[in-house]
């Protein structure tokens, strides 16, 4: 290591382990300091949350240049998110904010519009808004709303290609034979579009090319159920689960029906196929969690049991009556109807769940385990196509039996 990169290394450090090690550093280097002008900056942005002082305090450091605290007032807010957005990569600006929140109290960031235009949204910007969404002032409303909306129109634009291109693939069965079925030929586009073919010698239409209907898009050929835990531990689960939701519902091959829970039941199908901000704006995060319940509602919707897929997305910490949901669960298995429960639908890592629970129901054949969205179509194609879900789970973070 040449002296350039040593010198870069002690300043990234200096940076991880802010003014208490300066000094030391300082040393380590050969004396002087180990910030610029930019590095000061930065500096200064990532102590006003992590350095140990309250939030609302500026705290004068050793050097005597001021470090932590982000004040009271709104254009201070405004300028140390400008700066947290210009030093660090949008990544790291999703945790800092998210840090800003929980660790200095800052709700108000999430109160004032000029502050909140300036946060980069996030799934967790979005749990955060849902959580406090009956709080959230008049003035701020529509900027919180477009906060919001930038959030699902980049899960959409990353998930529906991939969604749709699993149910299309799974159920347009003329993509498996070389021949289309009589009973789906459109004899009004065929006799409109071949009218130009009529022989008037003979009166006889002769065809030029036949049209048919296309199988999986003539009928809701499926019907898949969301029920989703909005228990305040889900939030993100929530949040992807719910525009997961409205793709699902786009498809005309599938009926759609979504389900939010806690200790009383929201049926979110009709939002879910028009409005999906709105819908996100109709949960209320947070409660006690009734899954038993949220079942018993979701089973008036099973009218074909072998093309129904029911998707629990829950960490099955339940509140309700749990001998009655096993039951339930393990007869709507028997009955014929694809089911499994995802314990997390993120990409936020191993999340908590009811261990013993989960292992019940994977061996009553109900596969349990956490999923990113990234490999839920994958999943549901599989379902679709009547694959074996315990099979298929061992590929998707599994819960061991």
């Amino acid at each position: 290591m040449d002296e350039q990169q040593r010198l870069e290394m002690l300043r990234r450090w200096r940076l991880v382990l802010g003014q208490a090690a300066e000094q030391k550093l300082a040393d380590m280097a050969g004396g002087g300091t180990l910030l610029d002008d930019e590095g000061i900056a930065m500096d200064e942005a990532l102590a006003a949350i992590y350095d140990g002082s309250s939030g609302g305090e500026e705290n004068t450091a050793a050097s005597g240049r001021r470090s932590a605290g982000l004040g009271s007032s709104a254009p201070k807010l405004t300028k140390w998110l400008g700066d947290v957005r210009s030093f660090f990569p949008s990544d790291i600006v999703s945790v800092i904010q998210g840090d800003a929140i929980e660790r200095k109290g800052l709700k108000r960031l999430l109160f004032e519009p000029e502050t909140l235009r300036q946060i980069k949204p996030d799934v967790r910007m979005v749990a955060m808004l849902m959580s406090l969404r009956g709080r959230i002032p008049e003035q701020t409303k529509e900027t919180a709303r477009l906060l919001v909306k930038e959030v699902v129109d980049d899960i959409m634009k990353r998930l529906r290609d991939q969604i749709t291109r699993a149910v299309t693939g799974a159920l347009n069965k003329r993509k498996h034979s070389p021949l289309p079925s009589f009973s789906g030929l459109d004899w009004k586009r065929t006799i409109s579009r071949n009218l130009r073919h009529y022989d008037t010698n003979s009166g006889l239409l002769i065809p030029e090319r036949f049209y048919f209907f296309d199988r999986a898009k003539r009928s809701r050929e499926w019907t898949v159920i969301l029920d989703i835990d909005q228990s305040g531990s889900m939030s993100e689960s929530v949040i992807y689960a719910s525009i997961i939701g409205s793709i699902f519902a786009s498809l005309p091959s599938l009926d759609t029906r979504v389900v939010a829970f806690d200790t009383e039941i929201v049926d979110l199908s009709e939002q879910c196929a028009t409005d999906p901000v709105d819908m996100l704006f109709g949960i209320q995060l947070g409660g006690g969690t009734d899954i038993h319940k949220s079942v018993v509602y979701c089973e008036q919707f099973i009218t074909d049991p072998k093309k129904t897929l029911f998707i629990l997305i829950s960490d099955l910490y339940e509140g309700g009556n749990q001998s009655a949901l096993i039951r339930r669960m393990e007869h709507m298995k028997q009955s014929g109807v694809s089911v499994l429960c995802l314990l997390a639908l993120s990409d936020s890592g191993a999340p908590s769940y009811d261990a013993d629970l989960a292992k019940r129901l994977s061996g009553m054949g109900i596969p349990s385990f956490a999923c990113s969205p990234d490999r839920l179509a994958e999943l549901v194609e599989g379902a679709l196509k009547g694959k074996d879900l315990k099979e298929l789970a061992v590929t998707l973070s599994p819960v061991k039996g």
